[in-house]
């Protein structure tokens, strides 16, 4: 190695090192995962029967699991895709941490949820000249709106913005009242200062807080190639390629896209990151996928595993199903995919809000035996002992974390 090349491996090593540092400074993390009182609440509120009776008796010692994936860190209580967020997830105990990797306008990667959600998810409509670069300016009609991408933005400005709970007021008729739209049964109690990430930093946050990772490659909402020669290939090979750039083992990457193009393009071009790769299910709404029908499930579940899928990641719905006693049992679509060697992860736990009217898109298939938000648990109960989940996304990692440690799950 040359003195010019040791140099930089050194300043390289430094800037870690010190980005690391910068990072954890703050942090005070326990010895062991913190589930407070969320789950104990869960349980209160389950209905009387076994499983409530064994997870009464549950005080822990509570322990870090993979089974328990932060969804956008702890996106219930603390503003999505943050330092804090981040933070938090790995106090509660989650072994694996998500990132939404999009990219900015000169091609850097962050971590959003959607390429262009910067107007609900930060406070860019109230920074004057950066919300005049916007894709589509705030509008007070009737139906209030605006659009701000990454994509919008360079790596510079997207740094001097900061987080907010995701959210928007459609009455609004300025850009304050538009911003101020936190769902009621979330809070805005974390949410002053949250702070945005970069793919890099958020690689060297969750190392440094010992979790493991998965980034989603989110679909370009403009048009591809972007800038003249960014390809969807390019993009989705950058990012795996800051993680082996720092050095993290690809059995510890869990990357997730909802194109299966993007997968398969990992199972040519990186194969070890593709044994861990996750294809994200939503052809329910792109193609008609019937969790009932097999005829509807294009690829089947064996095509899928034939192709190099490793793991389906769906949402709990179609998962599940009820039988003719009511009860809340794995769906065909479950069944069929376990059988063909596929893993399921499942997305996502906490992010219906209350469960006393029978939650919303994550429940649906099985809406008529929901009446409280104790059912949480025994969704999740199914969904690990009956279909057999790998993991489970959660908005608020404490509640996996509890059910995992109390059944002695890895």
């Amino acid at each position: 190695m040359s003195a010019r090349h040791r140099s930089a491996l050194i300043a390289a090593l430094g800037l870690l090192t010190a980005t690391m540092s910068a990072m954890a400074q703050d942090m005070v993390m326990p010895r062991e995962p913190q589930v407070g009182p969320r789950p104990f609440h869960l349980v209160d509120k389950m209905k009387d029967g076994p499983l409530k009776q064994q997870l009464s008796q549950c005080t822990g010692p509570f322990r870090k699991t993979d089974f328990s994936i932060g969804h956008r860190g702890a996106a219930l209580e603390f503003p999505e895709h943050t330092k804090e967020s981040y933070v938090a997830a790995a106090r509660m105990g989650a072994g694996i941490i998500e990132c939404d990797v999009t990219f900015t306008r000169d091609r850097e990667l962050v971590c959003r949820h959607s390429q262009c959600d910067l107007h609900t998810t930060t406070n860019i409509l109230t920074v004057p000249e950066l919300a005049a670069k916007c894709s589509q300016a705030f509008s007070p009609a009737d139906a209030a709106s605006a659009k701000c991408c990454t994509s919008d933005i360079t790596l510079a400005e997207f740094r001097r913005l900061t987080a907010k709970m995701d959210g928007f007021n459609a009455d609004a008729r300025t850009p304050e009242e538009y911003q101020n739209g936190t769902p009621r049964w979330r809070t805005d109690l974390y949410a002053n200062s949250g702070t945005l990430m970069t793919h890099d930093e958020s690689i060297a946050l969750i190392r440094s807080l010992g979790a493991k990772f998965t980034p989603e490659l989110k679909a370009p909402e403009v048009p591809m190639p972007f800038d003249g020669d960014y390809t969807q290939q390019k993009y989705a090979s950058q990012m795996l390629d800051a993680y082996k750039k720092a050095g993290i083992p690809p059995s510890d990457v869990f990357a997730q896209s909802f194109n299966l193009a993007d997968v398969l393009y990992w199972v040519k071009t990186e194969p070890e990151f593709a044994k861990h790769a996750v294809y994200l299910e939503e052809r329910y709404e792109k193609q008609g996928l019937d969790p009932g029908k097999p005829e509807t499930w294009k690829p089947s579940m064996a095509e899928l595993k034939a192709q190099g899928v490793a793991i389906l990641g769906p949402p709990i719905w179609t998962m599940l199903t009820l039988n003719d006693k009511g009860e809340i049992v794995p769906s065909e679509y479950a069944k069929a995919a376990k059988a063909a060697g596929l893993d399921l992860i499942g997305w996502s736990l906490e992010r219906d809000g209350p469960l006393h009217k029978g939650g919303g898109f994550y429940h649906k298939s099985i809406r008529s035996a929901i009446d409280r938000d104790g059912d949480t648990l025994t969704v999740l109960d199914v969904l690990a002992k009956q279909v057999g989940i790998r993991a489970m996304f959660s908005d608020w990692p404490a509640t996996t974390t509890f059910y995992a440690s109390c059944m002695g799950m890895k």
